[in-house]
């Protein structure tokens, strides 16, 4: 009977999130498109009906959900919702893509085909993942809702990742970091890519996420009472000049907080802009920017600016086609206030990004050349080009591009082009054409002379010089920035290696006939081995250039090789058995395993990572290399997000087992005020309180000001965080970090 009780109750929520997900749809719906909706769902449900997520939930809630997504977050319509609804169908069941285009038409069939063809893009080997993210990226030519509502899936994953074991957690949290919240930033999804890089935070550094939390939850009746005295004036003076608005605080993403923490190595208290002021204006799009402009003047009026702290988004939109205007203020009570202004147009693109402008793109002629349809045209334009690129190397530059900010440069003609941050003169010259690329010599920028690695500045000026008699070089790549020149050039280096390389096999070829020796595989792979380079290809390209003589090739092919002469080690015999038994026991030792690790949580043999040195109960996953066994790693190392991103299918589960005693080596970097004693305070609390041995201690003092670098053996995390709390007490000392040590 409960069984009965439980289904009935499933099917009642099943239906309430499908009423939900109509009524968020209700105001853009058509002729019969509840009606289509409604038979997508019924498939969906039919498909779904015997499967179950890892939380035990019916699996057709993760389709509702997702399609609800599509709806209130990224503003998708009704093709959309319908994708998102039969997205796993086609993938999980026996319906065929056929059925789907029979019954929904060909654009839902094409974006489901994407979905399908996208969604193992991180289940095999790095350069597979690579291929596959590539694939994904190639859609963007086809239709970008394919990305849209795979981000979408992505976010429900995310937001019910709690039911996943640990290992499979830290895997998919920083794929989410590594590849998906920069493509949401890049296609103007603010509200999404935040909300992914707080999730990242929660199941990857759940102290941490938990403490900001916690810290901005206490604060919040503090930060809503200054918003409204902050506010008050500047309301009062908008609503007299006839302006319909609405003024709100955002406070900023767990994860930006912990950024800007990590980078300036401040505590929570020292984050000066946890929140922004936004002003939200109704206004007609022709009035957009002298609105914002006299909106400024009035916060100005009340509040100083900081000069240096201006940013003009209006006049010259990011690449995402975001548009408003940010200021820093000073507040009465001595505080530094972000305010940001813009209309609903701009903060509906602002957190709805590319879907929203569909909305507005009838009413305003968007420039194609410094949007996102720019962007999307060069990402096309690069991929197309083929496998330019080694796979790995591929999602490294273009998730360089995907963060990067942008610089905006001018032809000689006034056309506005956008760039990545730190592009340089030949990165223009590509982005031209690729012929312009190759022939570069230089530039005239604003009219002055410059070299080819020179570094763009907004609003130059830039007309390119190029000859005939140039060429791409090795050296081009260390200083071009964008996907598309370093393509460019490998692609030319690889084309003039090919033909230096037939070039020196036709030279290896006459030599071998001239000494009459045949030219064969097993002659080559010798010869190959002799000249000690790794492939053939590059040994006959080394000939090719002349870098390798193929004189007195005889005696280089038949002289005795020193090695085939050396005797192998004899092998070690263990036939005492105390000494077998002593073996045994030391890589079985209780107190020298303390990590548990893989799915059985065996006792193995592992090394901890020199890059992040993990202690005694810190958050560690275990990760296999090709040559030194499994290495240990913290879920906050540099490198994890890169590890459990690209090599996810190489990641193992590992746990401390308990905290014995077991000295490991840490790093703390202590600051404060100096005064006479003060030395004296913090290697006592060290060596006699805690008991800690030392290993080295660093200390400076410059201008009153008292700097500590103190490496120390201890026991476990828990042994450093009361460590840290001691130091932290003592009079003078400012702040007690961590830091990872080299030997």
């Amino acid at each position: 009977m409960a069984g009965v009780v439980a289904v009935e109750e499933e099917n009642k929520e099943i239906i309430n999130k499908y009423r939900r997900l109509l009524r968020a749809a209700k105001p853009f719906l058509k002729n019969n498109d509840a009606k289509i909706i409604r038979k997508a769902f019924n498939l969906s449900a039919e498909a779904h009906k015997d499967m179950r997520r890892k939380s035990g939930e019916p699996y057709i809630f993760h389709p509702l959900e997702v399609a609800h997504i599509c709806v209130r977050e990224i503003g998708l319509g009704t093709t959309s919702i319908i994708a998102a609804l039969l997205h796993d169908v086609v993938e999980d069941t026996d319906i065929e893509l056929d059925e789907i285009e029979n019954e929904f038409g060909s654009k839902v069939a094409q974006i489901i085909d994407g979905l399908t063809k996208i969604s193992g893009v991180f289940e095999y080997g790095t350069s597979q993942q690579a291929e596959n993210f590539r694939k994904m990226l190639l859609t963007l030519s086809e239709d970008v809702r394919v990305i849209l509502i795979k981000l979408a899936d992505r976010l429900h994953n995310m937001r019910t990742l709690e039911s996943m074991p640990r290992n499979k957690q830290l895997k998919i949290a920083s794929e989410t970091i590594y590849l998906y919240a920069p493509l949401a930033h890049r296609l103007g999804l603010y509200a999404i890519k935040s909300e992914l890089e707080d999730l990242f935070l929660k199941y990857t550094e759940p102290e941490v996420y938990n403490e900001i939390v916690t810290k901005l939850k206490a604060e919040k009746p503090i930060r809503d009472r200054f918003i409204r005295r902050f506010t008050h004036p500047i309301k009062l003076e908008l609503e007299k000049h006839g302006y319909e608005f609405e003024v709100k605080g955002r406070t900023k993403s767990v994860h930006s907080i912990w950024t800007k923490m990590n980078k300036q190595n401040i505590s929570f208290e020292e984050v000066y802009d946890v929140f922004a002021i936004r002003i939200i204006l109704d206004t007609d799009q022709e009035q957009e920017k002298p609105a914002c402009w006299q909106a400024y003047s009035i916060v100005t009026d009340f509040y100083k600016p900081n000069p240096d702290r201006l940013r003009d988004w209006i006049s010259t939109p990011k690449a995402n086609g975001y548009e408003s205007l940010h200021t820093t203020v000073m507040s009465k009570g001595g505080q530094w206030v972000e305010v940001q202004i813009r209309s609903r147009r701009m903060d509906d693109i602002a957190e709805k990004g590319y879907a929203a402008h569909w909305k507005y793109k009838e009413s305003k002629n968007i420039n194609p050349e410094v949007g996102l349809e720019a962007w999307i045209a060069r990402v096309r334009e690069v991929l197309e080009a083929g496998d330019t690129t080694q796979a790995i190397e591929f999602v490294d530059d273009f998730r360089y591009n995907l963060f990067n900010k942008e610089v905006f440069v001018f032809t000689p003609k006034g056309d506005l082009k956008s760039l990545p941050n730190g592009a340089t003169t030949l990165d223009f010259a590509f982005e031209i054409h690729t012929e312009v690329g190759k022939k570069c010599i230089g530039a005239k920028i604003n009219q002055k002379l410059v070299s080819i690695d020179h570094v763009l500045k907004n609003g130059d000026q830039v007309e390119i010089l190029t000859s005939n008699k140039q060429k791409p070089s090795e050296d081009w790549l260390r200083f071009v920035v964008t996907s598309k020149s370093k393509a460019s050039i490998k692609d030319f280096l690889k084309e003039e290696k090919k033909a230096a390389a037939a070039d020196g096999k036709e030279i290896l070829q006459r030599k071998l006939k001239r000494n009459k020796i045949e030219f064969n595989s097993s002659v080559v792979d010798k010869l190959r081995d002799r000249f000690n380079e790794r492939t053939v290809l590059d040994m006959y390209y080394k000939i090719g250039k002349g870098i390798i003589d193929v004189k007195g090739i005889k005696s280089i092919l038949y002289k005795k090789d020193e090695t085939e002469q050396v005797t192998q080690k004899p092998k070690v015999k263990l036939d005492d058995p105390k000494k077998f038994a002593s073996e045994l026991k030391r890589v079985t030792d209780e107190d020298r395993d303390i990590l548990l690790i893989g799915e059985d949580m065996d006792k193995v043999d592992y090394t901890l990572a020199k890059c992040c040195n993990p202690i005694p109960g810190d958050d560690v996953f275990g990760f296999i290399t090709v040559s030194d066994g499994i290495k240990i790693h913290r879920t906050s190392c540099p490198n994890a997000v890169e590890l459990l991103s690209n090599y996810g299918y190489r990641v193992i589960k590992a746990k401390w087992k308990s905290q014995k005693e077991t000295a490991a080596l840490a790093g703390l970097q202590i600051t404060g005020t100096d005064r006479i004693g003060l030395v004296n305070d913090v290697t006592k609390i060290i060596s006699s309180e805690l008991q800690v041995n030392m290993r080295s201690v660093q200390i400076g003092t410059e201008k009153g000001i008292f700097n500590g670098n103190i490496k120390l053996y201890v026991d476990s995390k828990f042994h450093l965080k009361n460590l840290i709390d001691k130091l932290r007490s003592v009079d003078g000392v400012e702040s007690v970090t961590r830091y990872n040590p080299k030997e």
